[in-house]
Parts: C-alpha cells; sequence; structure tokens
C-alpha cells in the first residue's frame, strides 16, 4: 500500500476528503477516493478529546488500526505534532502507526500561537523518517496561524519546507493558504509535491491541479459539517417538535451494508 499511495502523488492530483472513523472512511471510499486521510481533529473528536495534542498515542493508533482494517484503499493518518514529547517518542508513533499498516503520516510544525523551533522539528522529520517507509508529509502552519509579518510567510515556509525534505520528508502540507498567487509559487519554489487545505472558500480541485498542487484535503471540514447537520437535526427536534433536517439520502441498510 505504501508504493501505491506514494504514486497518487504522481500525475493527476489527488483528492482526500479526510474520515474520522470507519464509517466515514468506507463513505469516502465508496464515493471514489483512491485513498483516505484521517482529521486528528475529527478523530479527536469522535473519541472524546479536543484537537491540539491532546487524545493518547494509543487510543489514536488504535482508530488508524480500525480504519486500515475497514478500507481497502490506502490509508495516511493525521498524527498532529507527534504525539510525543522528544523526537524518539515521534518515531515511536510513526513506528506503531506503520505497524497498524498506515501508508503515510502527517506530521504538523505548529504549537499554536506559534511554530516549533525549525531545529527541533527537523530532529522531530528526520525520526519519523528513520522509524518507517511510509510517506511522510511535513505540515508547516505558517501560513494557518499567521505567523510573523505577511510579507514574510512565503519565505519562511520554502525555508521550512527545505530543511523537512532534507531530513526526510516525502511531501509538504500548508494549510491555510487559498491565494493561487501564494500558492503557485509555493509549487514553484518547493521541490516536492504540496498538499494545500481546501473548504468553502478555496479554489476548485481543478484549479488547484492547473497550479501545480498535487494533493487536496478537507481537514475537519467534513466532520464539522456531519456535526453541524447533528445539531440541526437536534435543535429542530427538541424546540419545534419536527424532523426535517433528518431527512437523508443514504438508507441505514445501505450504510450497514457497508460495514458487514
Amino acid at each position: 500500500m505504501i508504493d501505491e499511495f506514494r504514486a497518487l502523488h504522481t500525475g493527476s492530483v489527488l483528492v482526500l476528503p479526510n474520515a474520522w472513523d470507519v464509517a466515514s472512511a468506507r463513505l469516502i471510499e465508496r464515493a471514489g477516493a483512491k485513498a483516505v486521510a484521517t482529521t486528528s481533529a475529527g478523530v479527536a473528536w469522535s473519541l472524546g478529546a479536543p484537537d491540539g495534542d491532546q487524545l493518547t498515542r494509543d487510543r489514536a493508533v488504535d482508530l488508524v488500526a480500525r480504519v486500515v482494517a475497514g478500507a481497502r484503499v490506502p490509508v495516511t493518518a493525521d498524527i498532529e505534532s507527534g504525539f510525543g514529547a522528544t523526537a524518539a517518542e515521534v518515531g515511536d508513533t510513526v513506528r506503531a502507526v506503520a505497524d497498524a499498516g498506515a501508508a503515510g503520516v502527517n506530521i504538523e510544525d505548529g504549537v499554536y500561537p506559534g511554530l516549533r523551533d525549525l531545529a527541533e522539528q527537523t530532529e522531530r522529520i528526520a525520526a519519523a523518517r528513520a522509524a518507517a517507509a511510509l510517506f511522510v508529509n511535513a505540515r508547516i502552519d505558517t501560513y494557518l496561524f499567521g505567523v510573523g509579518e505577511e510579507a514574510g510567510r512565503l519565505a519562511e515556509t520554502v525555508a521550512r519546507a527545505r530543511a523537512y525534505l532534507d531530513a526526510g520528508a516525502d511531501g509538504v502540507f500548508v494549510p491555510g493558504v487559498a491565494d493561487p498567487e501564494i500558492i503557485a509559487a509555493l509549487v514553484s519554489q518547493i521541490p516536492a509535491p504540496l498538499n494545500v487545505l481546501v473548504g468553502p472558500g478555496s479554489p476548485p480541485v481543478a484549479e488547484l491541479a492547473g497550479l501545480g498542487v498535487a494533493r487536496v484535503s478537507a481537514g475537519s471540514s467534513i466532520a464539522l459539517a456531519a456535526y453541524s447537520l447533528a445539531t440541526r437535526c437536534a435543535e429542530e427536534m427538541l424546540t419545534g417538535g419536527t424532523y426535517h433536517a433528518q431527512a437523508a439520502d443514504l438508507a441505514f441498510g445501505e450504510v450497514n451494508a457497508l460495514l458487514a
């Protein structure tokens, strides 16, 4: 699965609607996704924890193992900043995720509201690379967190991307960018597959592909949409006594059969 997943980063853009449990992964796969990516926020919420390195490694890895077991396509796991205080612990996490059957991982450098020290993060990426042969996607949060002066973010992002690639990363993920000019500049200056985060307000996939983006992912937005619908259903039922929001495109048996 790892070689198959690597190959998906060449040619046409890899589109990853993110999953947070086995059922969402199976539905995304059935919709035509060539791979399944987990969302750390959605995973944490589904397990009763907030996003932001609050979930334990064991619970996160268990969820990855269950998604891998339920999917028929490669799975890449968002492991936040690596579920470890040290580079060695990040390596342990990546090894466990690889043992669970994942073909890739995302590792972020954001430590809200800023970024982890570059040398420290480079060491963590190197530990991830040494731990397993899976696809290491290095996430850079300069734009997502609005770090520093806007005029300097492109240069900071490119410098970090090159350092992470030198440490063994296979791809670079820059969430928080929607401006086609910035995306094109990132593509031209980062010598690796570029992943951007998409959702309402983002350029369409076809436009991003034309800019040279290799991979697009939805992050937590699909999980948020699902939870938003659950909220509307509950509020309508509790306040109005009606059930219109519960009208579903999927049948009970249809979803049930996916997990049989």
